[in-house]
């Protein structure tokens, strides 16, 4: 099915410890809550209304889309910004008509929390024109994505490489129960093969590799390709300017998710406005 290209096969297992390090903490970390998740605790978020786009929806419109987001640091940058109120950035998206706010939720690697999600939705979630909201994580179990119903979120994440088929089914048919989108994330073109297998509606190639945090855009202009035309493509990672936007633009993406440029960036809104631009 596919065209392989050697280089988005090959990774150093040497150099697997930083995601297994960080997957084993979330693990740790989201033991301490487990629980059994009914289907009825899931379906009553799928009944409510939301206002606003969905989170596919308001990417699936024409020209390229941004999904902005919430990042106070990483493991490869370190700080990034000194964010005490995350709603103070949320607020500059919003006013920069982004199409979506990506929140990262994780404590210990990203500096970020499930409170921050609930702030923004609280914030944003009760306008008729409210942004959609990607709780980005590190998901391993149903209860997760109950969180992310319950604080307002649109979508969650799927990390192909850090599950197994059958923990990204749970996932899968959780956020299903909840209304919710499912962003699945890939590096390689093994991933893809493997993600087509659960029907997703839109795929992430992440253009840094999770094992060593090293950023190449040619693995989007190598992956996006690929991905079958009723798939909504998004490229994540290392867009630092209107160049490389454009970049994956010609690859194919029709969304792009930017987080430590826009946290960085001295004008947000002239940022999107260039993003938007593009096919304008």
């Amino acid at each position: 099915m596919f065209e392989k290209n050697p280089k988005l096969h090959q990774i150093d297992v040497t150099d697997m410890d930083k995601l297994e390090e960080i997957m084993a903490w979330k693990r740790k970390e989201v033991s301490q809550r487990e629980r059994p998740v009914r289907d009825r605790e899931l379906e009553r978020f799928a009944e409510m209304h939301r206002n606003g786009l969905g989170f596919i929806e308001s990417l699936s419109r024409p020209g390229l889309r941004i999904i902005s987001e919430i990042k106070r640091k990483s493991p490869s940058a370190g700080q990034i910004a000194k964010l005490p109120d995350s709603t103070e950035q949320a607020r500059k998206y919003y006013n920069a008509d982004t199409d979506a706010i990506s929140v990262l939720t994780d404590e210990k690697f990203f500096g970020g929390s499930i409170q921050d999600l609930w702030d923004i939705n609280d914030l944003l979630g009760n306008r008729h024109d409210a942004t959609p909201t990607l709780r980005k994580d590190f998901f391993v179990h149903p209860i997760q994505v109950l969180e992310a119903a319950e604080a307002g979120a649109s979508c969650i994440l799927i990390i192909v490489r850090a599950l197994k088929d059958d923990d990204m089914k749970r996932l899968r048919d959780a956020a299903d129960l909840a209304g919710l989108d499912a962003l699945y994330e890939v590096h390689t073109e093994a991933e893809l093969e493997r993600c087509l297998h659960f029907t997703p509606k839109m795929i992430g190639v992440n253009n840094r590799d999770l094992t060593r945090f090293v950023t190449d855009l040619e693995y989007s202009e190598c992956i996006i390709p690929q991905i079958p035309q009723d798939i909504l493509p998004v490229s994540e990672s290392g867009i630092w300017e209107y160049e490389d936007a454009l970049r994956v633009r010609e690859a194919g993406a029709e969304a792009i998710l930017v987080g430590e440029a826009l946290m960085r960036a001295e004008d947000t809104e002239q940022f999107i406005k260039a993003i938007h631009s593009i096919d304008a």
